[in-house]
């Protein structure tokens, strides 16, 4: 025999209001509905669970003895319902993050102590290894990842940062080599360059107005790390392209300065990734909220 849950919580209420017609108003549902479910389960338990008269509902001996089970379900259930609305409420439980290093060390460092004073009861865990995590075997709850994302069925994304590219390099490099007017002067000079998916530099693609120019150039030093380019192009190696998260501070304290600032780059645009549910988690919720609010403003989702 399969007892079925719904009609045992079903059964728990209907003694709860003492009537059919009471707890088919309390629960949204037709009497018939309600009669008929009971109907069932009392046929498929092979014993009666309750005398029907006209003025009121009597237990039999063995409804009273199946009646505590049924509250006891009835307490889980409603003990389940009220931590899941907690939850909502106080966002809490670990939250397991994939980011890269780069974005973590630089982007994330006023968000992560802001994030843990306002959620107390969320602790985080972040793992900054350069390899795509499967989330959902691995059981992460966000992956952040730069670019064009692929098409998976299995994961919705949403837009929490817009990096703005450019060309820069030190004024020691400057003096020593001299200012590039124009892109093709480019070929001239040590560049430093990102690495790409496929390996090699990636292209520099820069657009004046109409006018576009792309290019994939010999690269004094190619890598996967953003930070790390502006960091050597400070020290005078040559002409970076990097993003304003990881030169702002260089730019500031004149350590940098931008090479063919009328050349526009195209924006990097940063996706946090999560598995498609339609009930999302408090905690991953409030994390992606945040980060669109200090990296983001106003841009949408997808998925």
């Amino acid at each position: 025999m399969d007892l079925e849950p719904n009609d045992l919580l079903l059964f728990a209420r209907i003694v709860e209001a003492g009537s059919f017609s009471q707890a088919a108003q309390r629960l949204n549902l037709p009497k018939s509905t309600v009669s008929r479910r009971i109907s069932l389960l009392e046929a498929g338990l092979g014993e009666r669970l309750l005398q029907r008269t006209t003025r009121k509902l009597v237990l039999t001996e063995f409804g009273a003895s199946l009646l505590e089970h049924a509250r006891k379900l009835a307490e889980q259930v409603e003990a389940a319902e009220a931590l899941a609305q907690h939850r909502q409420a106080a966002p809490s439980g670990k939250l397991r993050i994939s980011v890269p290093h780069d974005f973590a060390n630089v982007g994330m460092t006023e968000l992560i102590p802001r994030f843990t004073e306002r959620y107390p009861a969320v602790t985080l865990e972040l793992d900054l290894s350069p390899r795509r995590v499967d989330l959902v075997a691995e059981g992460f709850d966000i992956a952040i990842r730069m670019g064009d994302l692929p098409e998976d069925s299995t994961l919705a994304a949403r837009r929490v940062a817009v990096e703005h590219m450019g060309l820069y390099a030190a004024p020691s490099y400057i003096a020593r080599r001299g200012l590039p007017e124009h892109p093709d002067d480019l070929l001239q000079h040590d560049v430093l360059c990102i690495l790409s998916r496929s390996g090699g530099p990636a292209p520099w693609d820069l657009q004046r107005g109409k006018v576009a120019w792309k290019r994939a150039l010999r690269a004094r030093l190619t890598a996967n790390s953003p930070e790390l380019l502006a960091r050597m192009a400070c020290s005078g190696m040559g002409i970076a392209a990097s993003s304003d998260l990881f030169v702002a501070s260089y730019l500031e304290k004149g350590k940098l300065v931008r090479v063919l600032p009328e050349w526009e780059m195209p924006v990097a645009t940063g996706w946090a990734v999560f598995p498609g549910r339609r009930l999302m988690p408090a905690k991953t919720r409030v994390f992606l909220d945040m980060m669109e609010e200090m990296f983001c403003k106003g841009q949408g989702a997808r998925g």
